[in-house]
């Protein structure tokens, strides 16, 4: 089965150059990579022309502002895998991650995973070449103790790395239902055409690409099943933002919702 492996990037070409370089190693090769940049910058262009060894598609837009969900409608449109997968172009996937998203697919589901938030430290050796991410995964149980400390968030549990196949993980982690992060998901590219892609009517909202498109998926007949432990990536540190339209945007989602109103309002269909 192929995989298009679909990573939302602004301008941080030093972390996508990080993101392919882990992507050499993924145990899994029958995958492309689609930049699906919300921009239309030239070293952008210029730095994924100088990627080999990986199959890679790059899609860009006009920047007019935050337009996530119609960059990663973009990308669905360029894809040729008939199974999706989806990252922020601030997280960088452990060497099983496409393989173990890849295994777990099913019809009628969606997975959805996590990904370990590195603090400041970390994350300047990351970027600064100091630490390379294979060696960290390898590393995590006990590199844990420097982790914490260097962690400003939570959620270093997301790096323990499971066997999918194990009964550990088939009995007590893949079996829940998991809210999706719009950072780490995937499921079958005919489902997410089926709802239309992802809604960009709500504009700059960051509904668009998980609480959005999670109960669109459900309402469509999907399930959510949890990948965590499984198909891990690490994110890198940095400050966050916040938009101030949120509550108008979750009372359109919600009386969409009432409606039964799946299929995107403005999605792949106007492209």
């Amino acid at each position: 089965m192929k995989v298009s492996l679909i990573v939302a990037v602004y301008k941080d070409i030093e972390a996508l150059s990080l993101i392919v370089e882990s992507l050499k190693t993924q145990t899994y090769k029958n995958f492309e990579l689609i930049v699906a940049e919300d921009n239309n910058g030239d070293s952008m262009r210029e730095f994924v022309n100088t990627v080999n060894d990986i199959e890679v598609i790059h899609t860009s837009q006009d920047d007019i502002g935050i337009r996530k969900s119609r960059s990663q409608n973009n990308a669905i449109l360029a894809s040729t895998g008939e199974y999706l997968v989806f990252i922020d172009g601030d997280c960088i996937p452990y060497s099983t991650f496409i393989e173990n998203h890849a295994l777990l697919a099913k019809q009628g589901q969606v997975l959805a995973g996590r990904r370990v938030n590195l603090g400041p430290k970390y994350s300047e050796k990351i970027r600064a070449g100091k630490m390379n991410t294979l060696k960290l995964e390898k590393q995590f149980i006990w590199r844990l103790p420097s982790l914490l400390k260097d962690g400003q968030e939570s959620h270093l549990e997301s790096g323990l790395l499971l066997n999918p196949k194990g009964s550990i993980f088939q009995k007590w982690i893949y079996p829940k239902s998991p809210k999706i992060l719009g950072c780490n998901f995937s499921c079958f590219k005919k489902d997410l055409i089926e709802i239309n892609g992802f809604d960009e009517a709500y504009g700059e909202s960051a509904l668009p690409d998980d609480t959005d498109i999670e109960w669109r998926f459900k309402a469509y007949g999907l399930t959510i099943r949890s990948c965590k432990f499984a198909a891990n990536q690490f994110h890198l540190y940095h400050s966050r933002t916040y938009r101030d339209n949120i509550f108008d945007d979750f009372e359109t989602m919600y009386s969409r919702q009432s409606q039964g109103l799946y299929k995107a309002q403005k999605g792949l269909d106007t492209h």
